[in-house]
């Protein structure tokens, strides 16, 4: 290993902005029907770019639908996903799992909770998401998100999917209660639309966890309110790549917004279908964006402070982490 893959493979790392299904490892669709999925997916090539969120939505359903159809299979991913977390010295994951996969299914989401959580091994905390559509309150899911601030064993919520979908009136009370009701309130914004989407998760949402929010740079204002109100933007630099949100890292404003004083985590969205991992990631902004050992180590720090962990063990990561990068 170089020494900078050593630094980055010393770091204890989190992940907090991961789908369960867009993180099925490949390497499993392969072994299960080789003919079907070939060993190399061309989605997976550095130079490859999505024309469209809705071919990169139908490239990853396509993929992610046909192995999630039991609490068995989301088990057995969960697995093998974990295993390469605790190969890169990732000890802290946020997870979601898509919530109208029950309805595809039949199958209870507690079940898929529990399936999920009795995958992580010793030494890694999950803690898991219930993922939906802006619009999944309009059919028969709208009982099961009423209830969902009755499951004990859920984090906490994630409302996404493509931009373009309205923000409806349902949410922002629900989101309400499920933070009176001990949850973490996530939403996606500012990746396909721009700043005021931000400014409405923010807002109107009452989000302190915005998915992405890389482009509320195009709005100093709202910079400044996601850093007067303590909001971390758990941001993807190579989901943003590929998707085209940014042109190159090199391009990316995450240095920009964790100068603006916002906390900014590095995970990798959906790495089925992008083809990276999390140390990936590290790597990536070393070397296409000029990031120091010290500013990864920032990125790093910058999950232990919303880790749904205790005290002692935020403090003995941060640790951890300026024993290895210096002041974090």
């Amino acid at each position: 290993m170089s020494d900078l893959d050593s630094f980055i493979q010393a770091l204890p790392k989190t992940e907090t902005h991961l789908h369960v299904e867009g993180a099925l490892p490949y390497e499993l669709l392969h072994a299960w029907k080789p003919d079907l999925y070939p060993e190399n997916l061309y989605t997976h090539a550095p130079d490859y770019r999505f024309p469209s969120f809705a071919k990169f939505d139908e490239i990853l359903l396509g993929h992610a639908l046909p192995w999630f159809t039991s609490a068995e299979r989301y088990h057995e991913a969960a697995r093998a996903i974990f295993a390469k977390h605790v190969a890169q010295n990732v000890r802290y994951v946020e997870t979601s799992f898509h919530l109208a996969v029950t309805q595809f299914t039949g199958t209870p989401g507690r079940e898929i909770v529990a399936a999920i959580r009795s995958a992580a091994p010793a030494g890694l905390e999950v803690r898991v998401f219930a993922g939906m559509l802006r619009s999944d309150h309009e059919g028969p899911l709208a009982a099961v998100i009423d209830d969902l601030e009755n499951w004990d064993e859920l984090a906490g919520v994630d409302l996404h999917g493509h931009e373009i979908m309205p923000t409806q009136p349902w949410t922002a009370p629900r989101w309400a209660r499920l933070r009176a009701a001990g949850k973490i309130t996530k939403c996606h914004a500012g990746e396909f639309d721009g700043a005021a989407r931000v400014r409405e998760a923010i807002v109107e949402l009452g989000v302190t966890r915005v998915q992405h929010g890389v482009r509320a740079i195009e709005d100093p204002a709202v910079v400044a309110l996601a850093a007067e109100r303590g909001v971390t933007f758990d941001v993807c630099p190579l989901s943003n790549v590929k998707l085209a949100v940014v042109p190159s890292l090199a391009a990316h404003p995450l240095r920009a917004l964790m100068a603006a004083g916002i906390n900014c985590t590095v995970s990798t969205d959906d790495p089925l279908v992008f083809g990276y991992s999390l140390s990936d990631e590290y790597r990536a902004l070393a070397a296409e964006a000029g990031f120091t050992r010290a500013e990864l180590a920032r990125v790093a720090a910058a999950g232990w402070r919303v880790a749904s962990v205790s005290a002692a063990a935020r403090e003995a990561a941060l640790a951890e982490i300026a024993n290895l990068g210096g002041a974090v």
